[in-house]
């Protein structure tokens, strides 16, 4: 009898340990419908490695405008809808703001990154001295910085075009720096721009899907010592490079400061207000997204779409013509340049998912259920022809949505994030944005390379560099000035930038030096009276 009760209780356990196992994966009642489930996997067996928003726009014309994953245990929602991002992502940002755990960006940044950190006091206390710093009034002291960056790019296209696209990297590391830290690269082999990309690169590289385990589904994986993971040791040498470029920076800041050579930067007032927004050194010390891969898909979007750079050529010469540059003034009498910008977005976005967000609490909406811990995707897909590059469809609706899409929920900083996790940046990133596309478009012609037989080589669209940040891989591109009257301007703008640019450039290698005194010479001595 008592062997019967025990092979009895035996098999009772056996089959609901079964159960439970096989209920792994399985998508629980209540949740978004979604792909069909297998055992333990879930839909991990078909979640994509690469490029994850075509994929996802592929189910939400299958499955609607709320869909839902699982990988393993764990479950993932994903929004495809304006009005369910705009009520789930803004209006309870305080149960969507959280994000999901990662080891590997922690184990880089201490958790202090404050784009990929939870929903915690750490974050809000970095958000907060972010958005009290960086508002809409205060970027305005950073422009005369931002426009000379912006004319030394242009000089750069029009000396060295071949180079355009270390160029443009060149250009979005150094008016980050500017900005930031107040203290320029004038070179794309200057120290700060160098060590920056080795940084960014190293820290790309750990993120990537496929270079780490997957620790949050086998937590065990944190205790393996360091001689044996290899991705440990990488994570602990991205740490390194990080802490010294950002503290590096932070120091040549606060010597600028003592000596009373304040230029205005970020990082001034984040070091007289540190007490106050209860920051330490190590909350101080971090990363920025750099601004290249905008301006990388603006030129190959203009490159492969003629009749858009054409269009965009008429209305920047009826607006501004060719006796003085563009400014931002001008941006609000150019719909088409502005569609353009918006549909540089729309077309190859910097973060295509953006990045993933956590509900830190259940939510329900319209009887699905989005459970606490859930990752949450957010993916627009509300549009026609989404892989032509149309500037109209932003002139034939406000937001560019479909015919018969309601796209009143879209707004235009969309790209900039949601609810409470929207870039505080975003006023000066989108600055930049305007003042470049503008300046390029006045200035040049962007054309396809021609082949032996002199017929253009039509760039590839698609060749995007995976991750979570994306752009362009490095592509070759025919740039040359609209007019000489034009390269000219563009000479004399880059000489006289010379007295803003002095205040970024007390800390600069004696190479460095040398190549701004060689280079502003060329420029002037290829100045001639017209």
């Amino acid at each position: 009898m008592t062997f019967l009760v025990l092979l009895s209780l035996g098999v009772l356990g056996a089959t609901l340990l079964w159960l439970r196992v096989r209920s792994i994966g399985h998508r629980e009642p209540g949740l978004p419908p979604g792909p069909p489930t297998i055992p333990l996997l879930g839909n991990l067996h078909v979640f994509p490695t690469e490029f994850a928003h075509y994929r996802f726009t592929e189910w939400a014309r299958k499955y609607g405008g709320i869909f839902s994953l699982k990988i393993g245990p764990g479950t993932t929602v994903v929004l495809t809808d304006a009005a369910i991002f705009k009520e789930l992502m803004d209006k309870r940002t305080a149960s969507t703001a959280d994000r999901p755990p990662l080891y590997i960006a922690d184990l880089v940044t201490g958790g202090l990154n404050m784009s990929l950190a939870r929903y915690s006091d750490t974050w809000r206390r970095l958000g907060r001295a972010a958005h009290t710093i960086l508002t809409p009034d205060a970027t305005a002291q950073h422009l005369a910085i931002q426009k000379a960056e912006a004319t030394q790019l242009l000089y750069d296209f029009l000396t060295t075009p071949e180079d355009f696209y270390k160029n443009v990297q060149r250009y979005a590391n150094s008016v980050i720096l500017s900005v930031l830290y107040g203290q320029r690269s004038p070179r794309y082999e200057s120290p700060e721009t160098t060590v920056f990309f080795k940084a960014n690169h190293e820290w790309k590289l750990v993120l990537d899907p496929g270079s780490t385990p997957p620790i949050e589904l086998v937590p065990i994986l944190k205790y393996v010592p360091a001689q044996w993971a290899k991705w440990k040791r990488d994570c602990k040498r991205t740490r390194e490079l990080q802490r010294i470029v950002y503290f590096g920076l932070i120091d040549k800041t606060m010597e600028r400061v003592q000596r009373g050579e304040e230029n205005g930067c970020y990082m001034e007032e984040v070091l007289l207000r540190r007490e106050e927004f209860r920051l330490d050194r190590e909350m101080m010390g971090e990363d920025r997204t750099p601004l290249h891969p905008f301006l990388h898909s603006l030129i190959l979007a203009l490159m492969a779409y003629p009749e858009v750079q054409r269009k965009a050529h008429e209305e920047m010469d009826r607006i501004v013509g060719d006796q003085r540059m563009p400014t931002l003034d001008d941006l609000q009498r150019m719909p088409y340049i502005r569609a353009i910008i918006l549909e540089t977005h729309r077309f190859r976005p910097t973060a295509p998912l953006m990045l993933p967000h956590a509900a830190s609490a259940t939510e329900e909406y319209k009887g699905y259920i989005i459970p606490k811990g859930a990752t949450i995707f957010v993916n627009a897909s509300l549009y026609d022809d989404t892989e032509e590059f149309i500037p109209e469809r932003y002139l034939d609706s406000e937001n560019g949505t479909k015919p018969g899409v309601d796209g009143s929920d879209l707004r235009h900083n969309f790209v900039f994030g949601v609810g409470r996790r929207i870039c505080p940046g975003m006023h000066l990133a989108q600055n930049s944005l305007n003042i470049n596309t503008m300046n390029l478009i006045w200035a040049f012609n962007f054309t396809p390379p021609l082949d032996t037989t002199g017929n253009p080589i039509q760039p590839d669209l698609f060749a995007y560099m995976k991750g979570i940040l994306t752009g362009p891989h490095p592509f070759a591109c025919t740039i040359t000035p609209r007019t000489t009257h034009k390269a000219q301007i563009v000479r004399r703008e880059f000489v006289e930038a010379a007295e803003t640019f002095a205040r970024f450039e007390g800390g600069l290698s004696e190479a460095d030096r040398v190549y701004v005194r060689e280079m502003r010479a060329a420029a002037g001595s290829g100045l001639v009276d017209e």
